[in-house]
């Protein structure tokens, strides 16, 4: 049990990644590890698309060339959720170095998104368009799984929900049909342990925010 809570604990996103490959059986072993995860029915409804050197590279020049000729922005939160992306983004690019109004230095930081942040192994994940939230916490729960095998084997991850900004372009690149739903990107790789966003641990809230434990009649949900 201690050795799960360290390894929950020391999970983070990695924001600058090595060049150095990634040995295939570690990569093989966490993805046969994540397999035994959940889901409705056993339907498995994840489907992980990894793509590694010339095809890599391929999407990242493909997403770049269009991130420069047609920018757009992350799709926005509901009003009442948007100050979390704020918190967090002052964060990062603090962590960075980049002020609050240097607007020029974050949108570049932003751009590595669409470049993986120099990882050398990218995931596309996707579920099946007609399948719906109950099976999207299946994909959920085979991404942390996939995450955390990772994580124990020494290689760093960042989920990406940037990635979906660009579905079409992503879709092309690795002819993903058009039933599979994308639900969000991974970068794989080995942490640049010089680079100090790769080390930022950023807070959570404590349980009660977010769970509620009901024992009598009088107990109520938190809103």
């Amino acid at each position: 049990m201690f050795d799960f809570e360290k390894l929950v604990r020391s999970r983070c996103s990695i924001r600058r990644f090595l060049p150095t490959p990634i040995p295939r059986e570690h990569l093989e072993e966490a993805l046969a590890l994540a397999q035994l995860a959940p889901s409705n029915s056993n339907i498995q409804p994840w489907r992980l698309f990894l793509t590694e050197g010339e095809r890599t590279e391929r999407l990242r020049e493909a997403l770049m060339a269009e991130v420069r000729a047609h920018p757009r922005e992350l799709a926005p939160l509901p009003a009442s959720f948007r100050a979390y992306r704020r918190e967090l983004g002052a964060m990062v690019y603090g962590s960075m170095g980049i002020a609050r109004d240097d607007e020029a230095g974050r949108a570049v930081a932003s751009q590595r998104n669409y470049e993986f942040f120099g990882a050398p192994v990218v995931g596309i994940l996707c579920m099946h368009r007609d399948l719906g939230l109950t099976d999207a916490v299946g994909v959920g729960m085979y991404l942390q799984t996939l995450v955390l095998g990772l994580t124990a084997r020494g290689i760093g991850t960042c989920v990406q929900a940037a990635l979906k900004t660009y579905p079409e372009v992503i879709r092309r690149e690795l002819a993903i049909p058009e039933e599979l739903e994308i639900l969000c990107g991974l970068s794989l790789g080995y942490a640049d342990p010089e680079f100090p966003t790769n080390h930022l641990k950023v807070p959570k809230q404590p349980v009660d925010k977010n769970v509620s434990i009901l024992r009598t009649s009088q107990d109520t949900l938190r809103p």
